[in-house]
């Protein structure tokens, strides 16, 4: 006669077999990773190439994915419910901290339904303006939005983009009233600012080049230090003490997935971060590869949920 009790730790016992096994023989097959957002935008950027190298460390091709929309919770949420086999995951960007603060129902838990793996790295953002515009500096533009309570405009990728928490966190630190032009990306809001429908905008790096040109002014990077890229150009910390604003990627994983199959991945995207190949990929683009434990990544996502809530709530900003 088998009793219950021996029965369940036999089913226990197998269980903790197959997982051993299944972890020990990780990786087999591809992985994919879950892009929120359209190919050719800023994660595609880190993406390509960290699947690139991660696949020949890996051993396994490691497939891109693009499920666009929603904010990044439609390619998020598919990966929460994934199998928690390591096989399965997503780069989140900041969006995934601020999201949470800007969406009453979202259909999964930022923390509870993922496992963190890694940061993957960080892109300081610009302040631009136009040309035309007379203010040149931050300390410039403070003094003009003092004088000109509420008229100073700033433009960015959308609301509750990153581009406009960074403008909403200037202007609180700063101590002054700034008006927010929302457009519908990162383009159309250069574009405006280059034709002078704006004065101010915060944008990714990528626009640099327009300065080159003389189609936009670089008034200041939004990192606590300032850019290799552009190492004449001054952070905004250098006047207003602590501000410091990054896009950020970082891969997670289903909730429950082995810790064996995480060490792994952590061990080898790490690797993958320092190697020359994918910097010499991404850092001429303004990226900074940016390693880290699981559990370090899952204290940044953390701060980073609190201070945005924090941002959004102050600036009433809310998405209909």
């Amino acid at each position: 006669m088998t009793y219950p009790f021996r029965r369940t730790l036999v089913a226990a016992s197998l269980t903790l077999a197959v997982l051993g096994a299944s972890a020990a023989d990780y990786p087999s097959r591809p992985i994919t990773i879950e892009i929120p957002y359209p190919p050719g935008g800023t994660a595609d950027s880190v993406a390509r190439p960290l699947s690139v190298e991660l696949g020949k460390r890996l051993g396994v091709p490691v497939i891109l994915d693009y499920k666009a929309g929603a904010g990044g919770a439609i390619a998020t949420q598919f990966v929460a419910k994934a199998n928690p086999d390591g096989y399965t995951l997503v780069m989140v960007l900041a969006a995934h901290a601020i999201n949470p603060s800007l969406y009453k129902n979202l259909p999964y838990d930022s923390v509870k339904d993922f496992t963190p793996i890694s940061m993957v790295a960080k892109l300081p953002l610009v302040l631009y303006s136009n040309p035309k515009f007379g203010p040149k500096t931050v300390p410039e533009l403070i003094e003009y939005a003092k004088k000109n309570s509420g008229r100073l405009s700033f433009g960015s990728a959308g609301s509750g983009n990153t581009s406009h928490l960074a403008g909403e966190l200037f202007a609180s630190t700063a101590g002054v009233q700034m008006l927010h032009v929302p457009y519908k990306g990162g383009g159309p809001s250069i574009t405006a600012a280059v034709g002078g429908e704006i004065p101010t905008v915060f944008a990714g790096p990528d626009s640099l080049g327009m300065a080159r040109s003389g189609r936009l002014h670089v008034v200041a990077v939004t990192s606590p230090e300032r850019s290799p890229l552009i190492p004449d150009v001054p952070a905004i910390a250098e006047t207003l003490k602590g501000f410091e604003v990054y896009g950020w990627y970082g891969l997670l994983a289903p909730a429950n997935t082995p810790a064996a199959v995480v060490q792994k991945l952590n061990t080898e995207i790490n690797a993958t971060l320092k190697s020359p190949e994918f910097k010499k990929m991404v850092e001429p683009l303004g990226y900074i590869p940016t390693g880290s434990t699981p559990v370090e990544f899952s204290s940044f996502v953390e701060t980073e949920t609190k201070r945005w809530g924090e941002v959004i709530r102050k600036a009433d900003i809310k998405l209909e």
